[in-house]
């Protein structure tokens, strides 16, 4: 299984270093309305829409205020007043409780529907292209003339393209902390910006030989007519899981409509300093594939998927419960070694110095290659450091991926509680106000 995994990680990694820009198209052939799912984001959201507004003035901006508890509201109608001139690609959708704080998926549903009653029964769905970015998101400048390409939205087949992620905050220490938390915030949020810009990337671009690429939570573009072909009577493109960008591109599959991956722009997001946000995510992830098994069916008896996408969305879908297992097995002959050890020690050191340790330097060599390889890949097309530094963020990337067998076991907790709440997870400048405030 080793080998295999090694021989999968060499066969995405090549297509990943061999990769081209591809031609471009013209932003104005379509129409653009960002969605921003926002819930207490007066710190960040101003900056945003800006930001969006100014990169992109043919494009509508949509906040969607899910009953935040700050100023985020008053903030959207300031910058739509612009000092007295109403600034008309500027929108805000209000939810109130005891509707809102219900997840991200049923704030895009109410921002769907609403852009659909703003639009009319009259208007062009299929050259409408809806943009999900994060409340602190930043599209590169190129993103609409990228995904404008023939080859992504171009293409009338193609319902959803995913961009790049990348980290804004990579190589930045956080301040006002200690310098043993600086030290390994640093750490951790290089991580984050190699796995998203290294190891998803590659993952991303082999997809495209399954026609199963994924959507991402941010920088996920996805063409009007494709949401309104999964919408449903109660119009809901956006399902309750809890991994809502994975699940929209489930629907979109098997609906028979065609996803795109483009490595030629990208989205910044800010990577998280704490370990405890960390998990608190990346649980939250995890439960979400879990929810999602329950369309295994539908993905293995759709029409329009082959053999082998079915194959490898079930794949993704497993991880979480193949980390589960491995932590159950991996211990196993470990603990019986330890065992033998106590009852016979001199016969375990002979057998280990006579050949056996060379079966734990090969395992060993085959469990890390996949994680360490990932460090002179970003070297090579993402950061210029070192070569030895690049094998310390690799040998950081295999430390860094033992996190998802806690996250796994920590999904697996809240399911079975039946807590399948969404959980913000707070941003770095955030601080706790109380129990409310806090990640679970």
């Amino acid at each position: 299984m080793s080998v295999a995994f090694v021989t999968y990680v060499f066969v995405i990694v090549v297509p990943y270093l061999r990769r081209k820009p591809a031609p471009v198209g013209v932003p104005e052939s379509l129409e653009w309305h960002f969605f921003v799912p926002c819930r207490d984001e007066e710190a960040v959201i101003g900056a945003t829409i800006r930001y969006l507004r100014e990169t992109f003035p043919i494009a509508h901006v949509w906040v969607i205020d899910d009953d935040s508890d700050d100023g985020t509201a008053g903030v959207v109608r300031t910058l739509k007043r612009n000092g007295g001139v109403r600034d008309t690609h500027i929108h805000l959708v209000q939810r109130q409780r005891p509707y809102a704080r219900t997840g991200k998926g049923n704030a895009l549903n109410d921002a769907y529907r609403t852009l659909k009653l703003w639009m009319g029964r009259r208007a062009d769905t299929d050259r409408a292209i809806i943009v999900v970015v994060d409340a602190d998101g930043r599209p590169a400048a190129n993103c609409l003339e990228v995904c404008a390409a023939s080859h992504l939205f171009g293409n009338p087949r193609i319902g959803a393209v995913q961009v790049d992620v990348r980290m804004i905050n990579a190589g930045q220490r956080q301040p006002g902390v200690s310098l043993w938390r600086r030290t390994f915030g640093a750490a951790l949020v290089r991580m984050q910006d190699l796995e998203f810009r290294t190891a998803i990337a590659a993952i991303q671009l082999s997809r495209g030989a399954t026609g199963t690429i994924s959507m991402g939570g941010n920088g996920q573009f996805t063409r009007l007519s494709a949401l309104d072909s999964i919408a449903g009577p109660t119009g809901s493109p956006w399902r309750g899981s809890l991994l809502e960008d994975f699940e929209l591109g489930v629907h979109l599959l098997t609906a028979g409509w065609h996803t795109g991956f483009s490595l030629d722009t990208h989205v910044n997001q800010e990577a998280l300093y704490s370990l405890r946000r960390f998990l608190a995510q990346r649980t939250r992830w995890g439960q979400g594939t879990m929810q999602c098994m329950r369309y295994l069916r539908r993905i293995w008896d759709s029409e329009h998927l082959t053999t082998l996408g079915a194959a490898e969305m079930m794949y993704y879908l497993a991880q979480p419960w193949m980390q589960l297992l491995g932590t159950v097995i991996y211990p196993i002959p470990m603990a019986l070694m330890a065992y033998r050890f106590v009852v016979s020690p001199s016969e375990v050191v002979t057998w280990f110095f006579d050949g056996a340790w060379i079966l734990f330097t090969v395992y060993g060599a085959f469990g890390l290659l996949p994680f360490v390889l990932w460090g002179p890949v970003y070297r090579a097309r993402c950061v210029p450091v070192g070569f030895w530094k690049s094998i310390g963020y690799g040998l950081g990337y295999a430390l860094y991926i033992y996190t998802f067998y806690i996250t796994s076991w920590r999904a697996l907790i809240r399911l079975v509680r039946g807590n399948n709440g969404w959980t913000k997870t707070r941003r770095n400048e955030e601080r706790a106000v109380g129990k409310v405030a806090l990640d679970v």
